[in-house]
């Protein structure tokens, strides 16, 4: 089975060269490695021609995660795409892991991998993602100290885009990534997509990676982080909760975004959250036309997605 592994690149540091010396040392070695570097200004990429089969895409400026992994999707011909950021280090037989688990399962179309903490590998930084009834998104075990639990294969929402592998062609049959969200949930939008056109997602406890975590974007509090992550939330709940789901359960998302305006107001954040809500507001016309087009092609009776969202009272 032919697999590309799409790295896309923002002034990592050494995390990259990191990243791809972990990839050279797989037990089973990916066909291409296209690394898109997003106009890094850090020298990051300049090591990139030393690795071989890895080819290195230089953009002229930031197209963020979604556009950057699209471009190069457009570039593959194999049936798997797999993506990893440039701060998550696989372990030797994480692409073999992967590779057997969609062999084992053809009628699953996404793959995620058991994500550790790099600082401290005793604890998890994730094992797919969660995306709550009330269209609350988040990293499913983030932080939470390894158990025997943890290492059991299951049916997930989505996988983490950090690490994770793709069958190609349920890609580009949605679209591949929605450029308009440049980066954070882009990769939880992408996974509810292709649960809409009848696809599913695995979680592959061992293929492991060790990742850093925003790396590049000064951390999952930042404004950055919350601006992105909080505008592009709402578009997701918008373009994709399908039928009557999305009336009945507006309220609650209406709810949520109430008291994370509170909440990140009352922590210092007016600015970030202020303009995400704004800016998610002023791009609704745009995503409700996004919700005709997806909806028009849904797959997936309301009850499989019903199924799959988490309906926690207390968020795990």
């Amino acid at each position: 089975m032919a697999v590309t592994v799409i790295i896309v690149n923002w002034n990592s540091s050494s995390l990259l060269t990191q990243c791809l010396q972990h990839l050279s040392l797989q037990t089973v070695l990916p066909k291409q490695v296209i690394v898109v570097d997003n106009a890094s200004f850090d020298g990051s990429a300049k090591n990139v021609e030393s690795f071989e089969n890895v080819i290195l895409f230089q953009m002229t400026s930031n197209l963020g995660f979604a556009a950057g992994n699209n471009r190069a999707l457009a570039e593959c011909k194999d049936e798997f795409v797999a993506l990893l950021n440039p701060d998550a280090f696989p372990e030797s037989d994480w692409l073999e892991n992967l590779l057997i688990a969609a062999t084992n399962y053809p009628d699953v179309a996404a793959f995620g991998s058991r994500q550790l903490c790099q600082a401290n590998p005793e604890f998890l930084d994730g094992i797919g993602d969660s995306y709550h009834l009330s269209g609350l998104v988040w990293r499913d075990r983030y932080g939470v100290k390894q158990q025997k639990k943890h290492l059991r294969a299951m049916e997930i929402f989505s996988p983490c885009a950090a690490a994770a592998l793709y069958r190609r062609q349920a890609l580009v049959d949605v679209d591949g990534f929605d450029e308009d969200y440049f980066c954070y949930v882009e990769d939880i939008d992408l996974g509810f997509r292709l649960r809409l056109a009848g696809h599913k997602a695995r979680y592959v406890p061992n293929a492991v990676v060790h990742h850093v975590g925003s790396a590049t974007t000064g951390g999952q509090h930042s404004d950055f982080s919350i601006y992105h992550g909080h505008r592009n939330l709402v578009w997701t709940y918008i373009k994709n909760m399908p039928g009557y789901l999305f009336w009945i359960l507006l309220p609650l998302h209406i709810g949520l975004n109430f008291i994370s305006i509170v909440w990140f107001v009352l922590n210092g954040h007016s600015g970030a959250i202020l303009s995400a809500k704004w800016d998610a507001l002023s791009g609704l016309p745009k995503m409700w036309s996004k919700r005709k087009f997806i909806q028009k092609r849904r797959v997936a009776s309301i009850g499989v997605i019903w199924k799959h969202l988490n309906k926690s009272i207390f968020l795990d």
